[in-house]
Protein backbone atom coordinates (compact mmCIF):
# COMPACT_ATOMS: atom_id res chain seq x y z
CA UNK A 1 0.00 0.00 0.00
CA UNK A 2 1.54 3.75 -0.96
CA UNK A 3 2.19 5.91 1.65
CA UNK A 4 1.93 8.99 -0.29
CA UNK A 5 -1.27 10.78 0.78
CA UNK A 6 -2.72 13.01 -1.48
CA UNK A 7 -6.35 13.37 -0.96
CA UNK A 8 -7.81 14.90 -3.77
CA UNK A 9 -11.62 15.20 -1.96
CA UNK A 10 -12.88 14.19 1.29
CA UNK A 11 -15.37 11.57 1.85
CA UNK A 12 -18.92 13.77 2.67
CA UNK A 13 -18.01 16.59 0.69
CA UNK A 14 -19.77 18.15 -2.15
CA UNK A 15 -17.48 20.21 -4.89
CA UNK A 16 -18.90 22.27 -7.57
CA UNK A 17 -19.94 20.66 -11.10
CA UNK A 18 -19.85 21.21 -14.22
CA UNK A 19 -24.05 19.97 -14.41
CA UNK A 20 -24.64 23.66 -13.02
CA UNK A 21 -26.58 22.17 -10.36
CA UNK A 22 -26.29 24.10 -7.06
CA UNK A 23 -24.19 22.59 -4.75
CA UNK A 24 -26.94 22.45 -1.52
CA UNK A 25 -29.35 20.51 -4.20
CA UNK A 26 -26.13 18.23 -5.19
CA UNK A 27 -25.75 17.29 -1.68
CA UNK A 28 -29.09 16.01 -1.06
CA UNK A 29 -29.02 13.93 -4.49
CA UNK A 30 -25.44 12.83 -3.22
CA UNK A 31 -26.81 11.53 -0.31
CA UNK A 32 -29.88 10.03 -1.51
CA UNK A 33 -27.28 8.00 -4.24
CA UNK A 34 -25.29 7.36 -1.95
CA UNK A 35 -27.45 5.49 0.19
CA UNK A 36 -28.99 3.77 -3.26
CA UNK A 37 -25.63 2.11 -3.64
CA UNK A 38 -24.62 0.86 0.15
CA UNK A 39 -28.15 -0.83 -0.64
CA UNK A 40 -27.14 -2.16 -4.17
CA UNK A 41 -24.01 -3.75 -2.32
CA UNK A 42 -26.04 -5.18 0.07
CA UNK A 43 -28.20 -6.66 -2.50
CA UNK A 44 -25.54 -8.07 -4.79
CA UNK A 45 -23.75 -9.67 -2.38
CA UNK A 46 -27.23 -11.22 -1.03
CA UNK A 47 -28.21 -12.39 -4.50
CA UNK A 48 -24.69 -13.57 -5.48
CA UNK A 49 -24.83 -15.76 -1.96
CA UNK A 50 -27.38 -17.57 -3.47
CA UNK A 51 -26.17 -17.56 -6.49
CA UNK A 52 -23.71 -19.37 -5.00
CA UNK A 53 -25.89 -21.68 -2.95
CA UNK A 54 -29.10 -22.67 -4.63
CA UNK A 55 -29.79 -26.41 -5.18
CA UNK A 56 -32.19 -28.26 -5.96
CA UNK A 57 -34.26 -29.59 -9.61
CA UNK A 58 -34.20 -25.97 -10.47
CA UNK A 59 -30.65 -25.15 -9.88
CA UNK A 60 -29.54 -24.52 -13.79
CA UNK A 61 -32.52 -21.57 -14.31
CA UNK A 62 -32.42 -20.24 -10.83
CA UNK A 63 -28.50 -19.94 -10.72
CA UNK A 64 -28.30 -18.53 -13.88
CA UNK A 65 -31.14 -16.04 -13.54
CA UNK A 66 -29.55 -14.71 -9.93
CA UNK A 67 -26.29 -13.90 -11.65
CA UNK A 68 -28.04 -11.78 -14.42
CA UNK A 69 -29.77 -10.03 -11.11
CA UNK A 70 -26.54 -9.67 -9.44
CA UNK A 71 -24.61 -8.63 -12.92
CA UNK A 72 -27.70 -5.78 -13.40
CA UNK A 73 -27.41 -4.75 -9.79
CA UNK A 74 -23.76 -4.22 -10.12
CA UNK A 75 -23.89 -2.49 -13.23
CA UNK A 76 -26.16 -0.11 -11.33
CA UNK A 77 -23.99 0.75 -8.66
CA UNK A 78 -21.50 1.77 -10.93
CA UNK A 79 -23.67 4.11 -12.83
CA UNK A 80 -24.80 5.69 -9.09
CA UNK A 81 -21.37 6.15 -8.17
CA UNK A 82 -20.26 7.57 -11.72
CA UNK A 83 -23.33 9.91 -11.23
CA UNK A 84 -22.95 10.98 -7.91
CA UNK A 85 -19.03 11.72 -8.61
CA UNK A 86 -20.06 13.95 -11.62
CA UNK A 87 -22.65 15.90 -9.09
CA UNK A 88 -19.48 16.84 -7.18
CA UNK A 89 -19.85 13.95 -4.35
CA UNK A 90 -17.90 11.17 -3.43
CA UNK A 91 -19.20 7.59 -3.76
CA UNK A 92 -19.21 5.43 -0.22
CA UNK A 93 -16.97 3.04 -1.28
CA UNK A 94 -15.49 0.81 1.51
CA UNK A 95 -17.42 -2.28 2.99
CA UNK A 96 -17.98 -1.06 6.71
CA UNK A 97 -19.53 2.54 5.00
CA UNK A 98 -21.44 0.92 3.09
CA UNK A 99 -22.59 -1.76 5.63
CA UNK A 100 -23.47 1.26 7.98
CA UNK A 101 -25.16 3.51 5.28
CA UNK A 102 -27.07 1.02 3.97
CA UNK A 103 -30.91 1.11 4.76
CA UNK A 104 -31.62 -3.08 3.96
CA UNK A 105 -30.56 -5.63 6.03
CA UNK A 106 -28.60 -8.51 4.41
CA UNK A 107 -29.26 -11.99 5.88
CA UNK A 108 -26.69 -13.93 7.97
CA UNK A 109 -24.06 -16.29 6.65
CA UNK A 110 -26.17 -19.51 7.04
CA UNK A 111 -27.14 -21.38 3.74
CA UNK A 112 -31.74 -21.53 3.49
CA UNK A 113 -33.43 -23.33 1.30
CA UNK A 114 -33.89 -21.09 -1.95
CA UNK A 115 -37.58 -20.70 -1.22
CA UNK A 116 -36.70 -18.70 1.69
CA UNK A 117 -33.35 -16.90 -0.13
CA UNK A 118 -35.69 -15.87 -3.23
CA UNK A 119 -38.54 -14.81 -0.08
CA UNK A 120 -35.46 -12.59 1.61
CA UNK A 121 -34.26 -11.27 -2.10
CA UNK A 122 -37.65 -10.28 -2.65
CA UNK A 123 -38.43 -8.64 0.27
CA UNK A 124 -35.10 -6.31 -0.04
CA UNK A 125 -35.83 -5.67 -3.27
CA UNK A 126 -39.31 -4.51 -2.60
CA UNK A 127 -37.37 -1.94 0.21
CA UNK A 128 -34.78 -0.56 -2.26
CA UNK A 129 -37.74 -0.08 -5.06
CA UNK A 130 -39.45 2.12 -2.63
CA UNK A 131 -36.38 3.83 -1.98
CA UNK A 132 -35.68 4.38 -5.65
CA UNK A 133 -39.20 5.80 -5.68
CA UNK A 134 -38.50 8.16 -3.38
CA UNK A 135 -35.50 9.37 -4.80
CA UNK A 136 -36.57 9.81 -8.14
CA UNK A 137 -39.09 12.19 -6.76
CA UNK A 138 -36.37 13.88 -4.96
CA UNK A 139 -33.77 14.07 -7.98
CA UNK A 140 -37.11 15.44 -10.17
CA UNK A 141 -38.19 18.48 -7.36
CA UNK A 142 -34.95 19.45 -7.35
CA UNK A 143 -34.80 20.05 -10.94
CA UNK A 144 -31.96 17.00 -11.38
CA UNK A 145 -33.97 15.72 -14.14
CA UNK A 146 -31.14 13.05 -15.78
CA UNK A 147 -30.84 11.29 -12.52
CA UNK A 148 -34.62 11.07 -12.17
CA UNK A 149 -34.19 9.27 -15.27
CA UNK A 150 -31.12 7.06 -14.57
CA UNK A 151 -33.15 6.21 -11.36
CA UNK A 152 -36.32 5.21 -13.34
CA UNK A 153 -34.73 3.16 -15.91
CA UNK A 154 -32.55 1.18 -12.76
CA UNK A 155 -36.47 1.07 -10.80
CA UNK A 156 -37.71 -0.46 -14.15
CA UNK A 157 -35.07 -3.36 -14.30
CA UNK A 158 -35.24 -3.80 -10.62
CA UNK A 159 -38.99 -4.28 -11.08
CA UNK A 160 -38.90 -6.50 -13.68
CA UNK A 161 -36.31 -9.18 -11.52
CA UNK A 162 -38.65 -8.78 -8.70
CA UNK A 163 -41.37 -10.01 -10.59
CA UNK A 164 -39.84 -13.01 -11.73
CA UNK A 165 -38.48 -13.49 -8.24
CA UNK A 166 -42.03 -13.37 -7.16
CA UNK A 167 -43.15 -16.34 -10.06
CA UNK A 168 -40.42 -18.38 -8.94
CA UNK A 169 -42.21 -18.42 -5.51
CA UNK A 170 -45.46 -19.51 -6.91
CA UNK A 171 -46.75 -22.72 -5.87
CA UNK A 172 -47.76 -24.07 -9.23
CA UNK A 173 -44.39 -26.26 -10.55
CA UNK A 174 -44.00 -29.25 -12.37
CA UNK A 175 -41.60 -30.70 -9.25
CA UNK A 176 -42.89 -33.22 -7.57
CA UNK A 177 -41.76 -33.86 -3.89
CA UNK A 178 -41.53 -37.32 -2.86
CA UNK A 179 -44.63 -37.17 -0.04
CA UNK A 180 -46.91 -35.70 -2.93
CA UNK A 181 -45.69 -38.11 -5.32
CA UNK A 182 -46.09 -41.09 -3.05
CA UNK A 183 -49.64 -40.76 -2.49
Amino acid sequence: MSTQKTVQQEADTVEENALRLAPEKAEQIIDALNTDLADAYVLYHQLHKHHWNVEGAEFLDIHVFLQEVYEDVEDAADELAERLQALGGVPNASMTTLAEEATVEAEDEDVYDIRTSLHNDLEMMGDIIESYREHIELAAGLGDHATAQMLREQLETIEEHTHHVEHYLEDDTLVLDSATHAE
